[in-house]
């Protein structure tokens, strides 16, 4: 904001040191845990991230919104003027609780949609909801993810891995295909992948295929909806600081390490990556469809 003097004032933005570093507390959650628990907790913008109303009126919907990143981005999408419905797990409560009173607080509309994604029952009646609630559906952001480490495919069942790809694509495609009956043009579909599908980590096999699946989706899907007005990108982070890392995304020596080989030397928060959902979204990128843009500390995967 301007000051006394005319001059723009710099943004309460936490400096890239100023953010922990490994090496972390040994600590470990049942899945799907809560960021609330995590030690540090997750800078996921609550009091960093200043708005400038470029989603002012948008309505959106954002799933696994209670925390990591879809968090962050319903925190900023609410400060950039966008009424936000969150989908997470009953289990996830607690943290969505947060999450709604933070929108709220913007004095925008937030709707809680708890449920389970890979149900595509629910994922039809999850849009329908928002729809109903928000009056409409301008944004909408596949994030949910689910990601449970097994060190040997010997080790990894039928039942791991069909949980996997239901949440981080059956879902994905359940989702947006109920979408398209609501989104008009100039909407846009954000759709989060991960540095994973282009360098997968050898513990990680049925999540590394789910992010390279998106990938493809996101790019094939834009071709598709272009003549409809309607954009198509995705977002692959690095290592993220979220509690999807200590519910069993990673063994615990991972745990206490993690982000220390990323050329910052840390992982990111989501905070600090919730900017570049707000950038897909706005009309500001209106010439920006079929893309994966990376956010992972340096190393420059894309």
């Amino acid at each position: 904001m301007p000051n006394k003097t005319g001059k723009t004032e710099p943004r309460n933005q936490p400096h890239s040191d100023s953010y922990p570093k490994p090496p972390f507390e040994r600590q470990k959650q049942p899945f799907p845990g809560l960021a609330s628990k995590m030690i540090p907790v997750p800078d996921h913008g609550e009091t960093s991230y200043k708005g400038s109303d470029r989603l002012k009126g948008s309505k959106a919907l954002i799933t696994g919104g209670d925390s990591g990143i879809g968090r962050a981005v319903a925190i900023a999408f609410a400060r950039e003027g966008a009424d936000v419905a969150i989908n997470y797990l009953p289990e996830e409560e607690e943290d969505a609780k947060q999450v709604i009173a933070l929108i709220e607080a913007e004095g925008r509309k937030a709707i809680a949609i708890p449920g389970d994604i890979r149900d595509e029952a629910f994922c039809q009646k999850l849009v329908k909801h928002a729809v109903n609630e928000l009056g409409g559906l301008d944004l909408l952001v596949n994030n949910a993810g689910r990601q449970q480490f097994r060190n040997s495919i010997k080790e990894l069942t039928t039942e791991d891995f069909d949980a996997t790809f239901k949440t981080n694509v059956y879902a994905m495609f359940w989702i947006t295909k109920a979408a398209l009956e609501h989104l008009k043009s100039g909407a846009s579909i954000i759709n989060t992948s991960s540095v994973q599908a282009f360098l997968p980590s050898d513990n990680l096999l049925d999540y590394s295929q789910t992010k390279a699946a998106i990938v493809a989706f996101t790019k094939s899907l834009a071709k598709q909806l272009a003549p409809d007005g309607i954009r198509v990108n995705a977002v692959a982070p690095g290592p993220y600081w979220t509690v999807l890392q200590v519910s069993g995304g990673q063994p615990q020596e991972k745990v206490e390490k993690f982000g220390a080989s990323a050329p910052l030397g840390r992982p990111g928060q989501p905070a600090e990556i919730a900017g570049l959902y707000v950038t897909l979204a706005s009309p500001e990128s209106s010439f920006t469809s079929g893309q994966v843009w990376c956010s992972d500390g340096g190393t420059g995967t894309l």
